[in-house]
């Protein structure tokens, strides 16, 4: 959120501001504050575009048209998982073998780092944390957190080469996120590898007049300004500057919620540097046209994702040649992009549009009560990162198995998909096929969780058992 003006603290100063924009409720307690939350009253003020705000709550910022951009979509250009599966040439000129060994070697050559977003709460799951500190593990019960960061672990002593970790968090998770990292020692990490830093803010304004909302007498109702604000705390953070001095090039970005996340796969990897792409996703076939995922489609020779509810139910049921679905391409929130790309970006005006979302947001009433509406009565603003796909240059898509790297942690137990019990069988399963491809045996009944420190991917697991192996009863495999 750009600051326009210089910081004001004084009542006077603070009421002159928002008088210009409507605003002045926002110091309806200021005569009950003590000069701590005076300070931070006036800090939140001081931080917001007014300007932006009133706009975005007009309409009046350009949106995307997505009817008519969906009206004119094409399927992505793309990587199919059955050329992966053949080691055929894909259209894009290359076999899987050869886009893994240029993978293989941006990794040993120290040319990458892990952009790792974790600014959720986890409220849904009925846990009062941040969603990285949620116990995941099946048998360990290992914190997303710290399975994402031994993975992170496990390839730099496999490359032995450094992959330096951004860790963002949000407002509302970042201290609780840091605390658990510090106790335990950033889990192997040294402080230069792991970097934790802060994503922005925007305010919450009231679905009526477009006033700013406050969670309490001393603070705005300030949430996460989206995914998309990765960019800017990436250069405000002084990541960008930490990357130039570590030579890192390519950044591998994911979320926190999905264990299964293939970090720095190696064939994605190359995939995306012998295409000279500055964007490439990951993509999952959708199965039905309702999927809740967002769809990559070509407008115009630029890539976009149109969000499954933007994106016309006549033109999602729409079949390709093969009889499959036309536009099968979902996007699960994984992506490689050239650090150059995300530094271009940042003078680029509007590359990242903002998204209003209608919700439910607690509030401060004028008499300082704090009232649960049971509606949706606020309009929040946002930013996604996939929205810099139009702006970048040769961006592809990589089709692999969602069994393989989908299964995000969202939902409370007793929801068909999603939830805790749903995201630990997943992981049982893929360290279930590990094993067998290697040769093992693993007894009906039987659960085996792989540390990553341990083995982290199929390849791995291979060197880590002998064939005829039998695994009998339920464990944790681990360096412990």
């Amino acid at each position: 959120m750009s600051v326009l003006s210089a910081d004001v603290t004084s009542f006077d100063q603070l009421q002159e501001k928002l008088r210009a924009h409507g605003q002045e409720h926002l110091l309806a307690f200021w005569d009950e504050l003590d000069d701590a939350g005076r300070g931070q009253l006036a800090g939140q003020i001081n931080n917001i575009d007014f300007d932006l705000v009133a706009s975005l709550f007009r309409g009046e910022v350009e949106q995307p048209d997505w009817a008519a951009l969906s009206a004119k979509a094409e399927p992505p250009p793309a990587v199919r998982l059955a050329d992966r599966k053949a080691n055929a040439k894909s259209g894009l000129g290359f076999t899987p073998e050869e886009a893994k060994l240029r993978g293989k070697s941006a990794l040993a050559t120290g040319e990458m780092g892990v952009l790792l977003v974790a600014g959720g709460q986890g409220s849904r799951l009925g846990f009062e944390k941040p969603k990285s500190l949620y116990p995941i593990g099946p048998l360990s019960e290992a914190t997303l957190l710290q399975i994402h960061i031994e993975k992170v672990r496990a390839l730099s002593r496999q490359y032995g080469k450094p992959i330096p970790l951004y860790l963002m968090t949000s407002p509302v998770t970042h201290e609780d996120t840091v605390e658990f990292v510090e106790k335990h020692h950033r889990f192997g990490l040294t402080e230069d590898d792991l970097v934790i830093f802060c994503q922005g803010t925007m305010p919450a304004v009231d679905d009526k007049k477009g006033k700013v909302l406050m969670s309490a007498k001393d603070e705005l109702f300030l949430s996460p300004n989206g995914h998309g604000g990765t960019v800017a705390a990436l250069a405000d953070s002084g990541a960008i500057e930490h990357m130039h001095r570590h030579g890192v090039k390519q950044l591998f970005y994911f979320q926190v919620d999905n264990p299964l996340a293939p970090i720095c796969d190696e064939e994605l990897i190359g995939s995306h540097l012998l295409a000279e792409s500055e964007l490439t996703s990951l993509t999952i076939a959708k199965q039905t046209p309702e999927e809740k995922l967002g769809n990559f489609v070509l407008v115009d020779d630029a890539l976009h994702v149109i969000e499954y509810s933007d994106f016309p139910e006549s033109i999602a049921q729409q079949q390709g040649a093969d009889g499959g679905l036309k536009f099968w391409a979902g996007s699960i929130a994984i992506h490689v992009f050239d650090v150059a790309f995300l530094e271009r970006s940042l003078k680029l005006k509007d590359s990242l549009p903002f998204h209003t979302a209608h919700k439910q947001a607690s509030f401060l009433d004028e008499s300082g009560k704090l009232l649960e509406p049971e509606e949706k009565n606020a309009l929040k603003f946002e930013r996604f990162i996939f929205d810099l796909l139009p702006q970048a240059k040769r961006p592809i898509v990589v089709e692999f198995a969602e069994r393989e790297v989908f299964a995000p942690l969202k939902n409370a137990p007793g929801a068909p998909k999603d939830t805790p019990k749903y995201v630990q069988q997943y992981l049982l399963d893929q360290h279930r096929r590990w094993l067998t491809a290697a040769g093992a045996k693993v007894a009906d009944g039987v659960d085996v969780e792989i540390s990553p420190l341990v083995a982290h991917d199929a390849a791995a697991v291979a060197k880590l058992v002998e064939a005829g192996q039998e695994f009998n009863e339920s464990q944790y495999l681990s360096e412990a």
